[in-house]
């Protein structure tokens, strides 16, 4: 029998561009990085004119103070030359324990195990027992999630009932700005694999369940549902305020902000503005002369 353990195996080992294996590890070098992650749009579609979403791993937490040791991950860009092309890459770095227990769901967080049931890829690591644990964390966060879905979906229909009802109620948590259908996109994309991943995950979280012709119907224990709803609406009432304290953070702390602001502005308007050392030096101050200026042309 198929177990998670070997699909996540299989799905983490997907080869990845070399160009992209190759901006991984620098950029995992620069940060003190372990392992990275990469997955995202760039990811589906292999758009290397994209920003790349990495998520750098590292043995020991950054050097923080103490709203950074609780609003993780730090948020960086990195334009990387490789092969005649520059690679671009947005990077959210936290160690690999924290990780670890963000995916096993210990903490009010939601977003590492709803990004991380979502396709990714290993796109380096420095040695296979730090992939070992890379994998081990990307499984639990693939429990946890199904755990959840078991609870916010309904008590019997497809797998896709159950995750469309599990990413709807965590955009709305996360304080997300998506657009409607937006679970219907990523469904769309790796439907198949999202239907073979539930029974996986229940079996793994030793849910039972019963399935006839694809009608799924999880057989959980009355208190083991009420802890899970419960446990949710926690969640539910820290989700806004926690991302809302995280963009403030990424105001004042995301290294490269400027940087990776005014590439977005030319790719989305054509408009190219130089980074000046001022603008690098303080992209908040700097918004409202560049955003005039755009408005100006």
């Amino acid at each position: 029998m198929t177990t998670l353990a070997a699909v996540v195996e299989a799905e983490l080992a997907r080869p990845v561009a070399p160009a992209i294996a190759k901006a991984a590890r620098r950029i995992a070098a620069g940060l003190g990085g372990q392992a990275v992650l990469f997955y995202g749009s760039v990811l589906r579609t292999g758009d290397l004119e994209g920003v790349l979403d990495f998520y750098v791993l590292t043995e020991t937490p950054p050097r923080q103070g103490p709203l950074g040791r609780w609003l993780w991950p730090d948020v960086s860009y990195h334009e990387v030359a490789e092969g005649g092309r520059t690679i671009r890459a947005k990077v959210a770095t936290m160690s690999l324990d924290r990780f670890t227990t963000a995916a096993e769901g210990r903490h009010f967080d939601t977003t590492i195990w709803a990004r991380f049931v979502q396709p990714c890829a290993l796109a380096w690591t420095i040695d296979q027992s730090v992939a070992r644990k890379v994998r081990e964390a990307v499984a639990a966060a693939i429990v946890t999630a199904g755990r959840y879905a078991a609870a916010l979906g309904p008590s019997r229909g497809a797998a896709r009932d159950y995750w469309k009802a599990l990413f709807r109620a965590t955009y709305a948590t996360e304080f997300r700005v998506e657009k409607p259908g937006r679970e219907d996109q990523l469904l769309e994309f790796a439907g198949d694999r999202f239907d073979r991943l539930l029974p996986l995950a229940w079996n793994a979280a030793s849910i039972v369940f019963d399935n006839h012709d694809g009608a799924l119907a999880p057989r959980l224990h009355l208190d083991e549902r009420r802890f899970l709803r419960r446990s949710w609406a926690t969640r539910r009432r820290a989700g806004k305020p926690l991302n809302l304290a995280r963009l403030a953070k990424a105001a004042f702390t995301f290294d490269g902000a400027a940087r990776y602001a005014l590439w977005k502005i030319e790719r989305h308007t054509g408009i190219a503005l130089p980074l000046t050392p001022w603008r690098e030096r303080h992209p908040i101050l700097a918004a409202p002369g560049v955003l005039w200026r755009v408005w100006r042309r």
